[in-house]
């Protein structure tokens, strides 16, 4: 398992909608990944519902946004369905099924699996999309930025062309 294990878990955490047991875990997430502390200092000041209208502007309505990786590779490509299942196929290969409703490229997801299996493949694969995104958030202005300058500082560089 990488030694960045426990950021990957929590930086998954970070990135999925603002619920009530995302708030209950805010101390935890604190003192678990100090990579994190920025982001999650101002969610816990931070009104639940502010946080929540906040995410939903920042991910739900801005597809410049995206958190489905395929989309950072693929574009509107038509192709693009078909990485997805190449996400699935390596979660299966790993032992790990999805269970939720979001599709097997959402960052948290992918970040959860590198997690938990220590396979940093699909993250160093998307590298270049990571840092679009990563580039994106901070030019908007969202705490949500910190997450992935923390995540991307555990990654080699992105290949240049």
């Amino acid at each position: 398992m990488p030694s960045d294990a426990v950021l990957y878990q929590a930086a998954a955490l970070c990135l999925t909608y603002p619920d009530d047991d995302f708030r209950a875990r805010l101390p935890l997430l604190r003192e678990a990944a100090p990579q994190l502390r920025e982001f999650v200092d101002h969610a816990a000041v931070t009104p639940a519902r502010e946080l929540a209208a906040h995410y939903v502007r920042v991910f739900d309505a801005e597809d410049r946004h995206s958190l489905h990786l395929s989309r950072w590779q693929d574009g509107d490509a038509r192709r693009r369905g078909m990485p997805p299942v190449r996400f699935k196929e390596l979660y299966r290969a790993a032992g790990l099924e999805l269970t939720g409703e979001e599709p097997p490229d959402f960052l948290p997801a992918v970040l959860e699996f590198t997690a938990r299996t220590g396979d940093t493949v699909l993250l160093t694969g998307h590298r270049g999309g990571l840092e679009q995104l990563r580039s994106r958030l901070g030019d908007f202005g969202t705490p949500y930025a910190s997450v992935l300058d923390a995540v991307c500082a555990t990654l080699p560089s992105a290949a240049r062309p």
